[in-house]
């Protein structure tokens, strides 16, 4: 079920013209990938996943967690560990919001160091180009995203996008009118900067989670951030 896809170096070409940004792209794309898709036992295992996660059923998620998580490398392994650094016991625990949106972006087959293979999500962690680093760059996951002049809503459009990878000067920037809820990213483009919203853009050193069920029952091995387990 493993498909392969080479992406290109990903580079965003922008002009200005009048004070308006014309987002032109030139092999920007970096397409949403789901190689689970057509995987019955995957589908039926996910949505069991995001039930429990949307419903905070914690019986049903440590179901779906394999006994020994790997944690990260600085981690001890299994579902006490797992339970102790997520504060699992918590219904404001990250985690239940991390997780889902992980999972519901969907994932490809990848292999560790050690030649296992899983399944990981979200697709631009398991899928990031490695000619782009990670650190400075963010992968657009909507499309026809609005680019603004300033994080408000309100404030001038300068373009759209559309699944691309773009240049991150601030990951989170709070919206122009106090209290608001939105939250927005800072991207470079070129000689200007623009502002979309932070649910749209994903960084590939977020939280990735990866999951093993070829041959068995699927289990969620790993939840953690920039990091393939073992």
């Amino acid at each position: 079920m493993k498909a392969t896809v080479r992406l290109p170096v990903l580079i965003a070409v922008f002009a200005l013209a009048a004070l308006k940004l014309d987002a032109r792209a030139e092999e920007l794309t970096f397409a949403p990938v789901d190689e689970g898709a057509q995987v019955a036992s995957w589908q039926a295992y996910k949505n069991r996943l995001l039930e429990a996660l949307e419903t905070k059923n914690r019986r049903a998620l440590m179901a779906a967690i394999d006994p020994n998580i790997d944690n990260g490398p600085e981690s001890k392994p299994g579902l006490d560990e797992f339970r102790r650094r997520w504060d699992f016991d918590q219904d404001s625990s990250p985690m239940w919001d991390e997780l889902r949106k992980a999972v519901s972006l969907g994932g490809a087959f990848v292999k560790n160091a050690k030649g296992r293979r899983h399944f990981c999500t979200p697709y631009v962690a398991a899928k990031w180009p490695t000619t782009v680093d990670p650190f400075a760059y963010g992968a657009i996951t909507a499309g026809d995203v609005l680019v603004k002049a300033e994080p408000s809503s309100d404030s001038e459009t300068l373009g759209r996008l559309t699944h691309v990878v773009v240049k991150v000067d601030d990951w989170e920037v709070a919206d122009k009118t106090s209290g608001f809820p939105q939250k927005w990213t800072k991207m470079r483009l070129l000689d200007a900067s623009g502002y979309v919203p932070e649910e749209h853009i994903r960084s590939p050193i977020e939280h990735m989670a990866c999951f093993a069920g070829e041959g068995g029952p699927w289990r969620l091995t790993s939840f953690t951030a920039g990091y393939l387990p073992e």
